[in-house]
């Protein structure tokens, strides 16, 4: 009798893992799509996605070999596309005009920012988004077949912006890694106490203009090149 019971609990509990493992199985197909407040990681690390906003290139790697570039649009100026290393966290189909057919979403922690189509094809090659980096759509439909969830994406520049130009003024409202940076830095000087999430927020300010007036000027809560400079940014 002790045998048949045993071998019965682990019928039913063999039976009730593959249900389970079923089920997370179709969720996840379910989800692969979904919107990208619901968003599947897995790290597959065989492709990886190399972003170049001055040359307004996209490059894919298979194994670390150049795949395919594609050229691209990405960001203007007042609204940059995000320097650093992210990953694919979500992919959808047919959100509409403006992102063309297909929408690959990062883990940008200050925004939502993809790669993704675009119903201006003109806007290809040059600094015109507000973000995001446009492909033209038979571009983004391929790029989307071929990179997984998890996929790296490395977008290259100065966080600081283009190196010939001065960067840009900032205050309450904007967003960006140039805003993580400047609340990193007031962090360490003692200033802000806040999640450096590159959100320019009342409690940025509130530090920011605590340190303007300790440094002697303006508390206007304007990130301006003084302010850059009295942070050690640029010389």
């Amino acid at each position: 009798m002790l045998i048949q019971k045993i071998t019965r609990s682990l019928i039913q509990g063999s039976a009730i893992l593959l249900l389970t493992i079923s089920m997370s199985a179709a969720i996840g197909q379910k989800m692969a799509y979904a919107d990208h407040s619901l968003p599947i990681i897995s790290d597959q690390g065989i492709y990886s996605i190399e972003v170049y906003p001055r040359k307004h290139q996209l490059i894919i790697r298979k194994h670390g070999k150049v795949l395919k570039t594609y050229v691209v649009a990405v960001g203007n100026p007042s609204t940059p596309t995000p320097v650093g290393e992210y990953k694919i966290i979500a992919k959808g189909k047919d959100w509409g005009p403006s992102f063309g057919p297909r929408w690959l979403g990062l883990n940008v922690p200050w925004g939502i920012y993809g790669i993704h189509g675009t119903n201006k094809p003109h806007s290809i090659g040059q600094h015109l988004s507000h973000g995001c980096i446009r492909m033209r759509n038979k571009d983004v439909i391929e790029l989307f077949k071929m990179t997984p969830l998890g996929t790296k994406v490395t977008i290259y520049g100065h966080i600081l912006g283009d190196p010939s130009h001065d960067p840009r003024n900032l205050a309450e409202g904007d967003v960006g890694g140039d805003v993580q940076l400047i609340q990193s830095r007031l962090k360490s000087a003692g200033y802000y106490h806040g999640v450096c999430d590159g959100k320019f927020r009342s409690s940025t300010t509130t530090a920011l203009k605590k340190f303007q007036r300790d440094r002697k000027l303006k508390p206007n809560g304007v990130i301006s090149s003084k302010v850059y400079e009295e942070l050690g940014l640029v010389e």
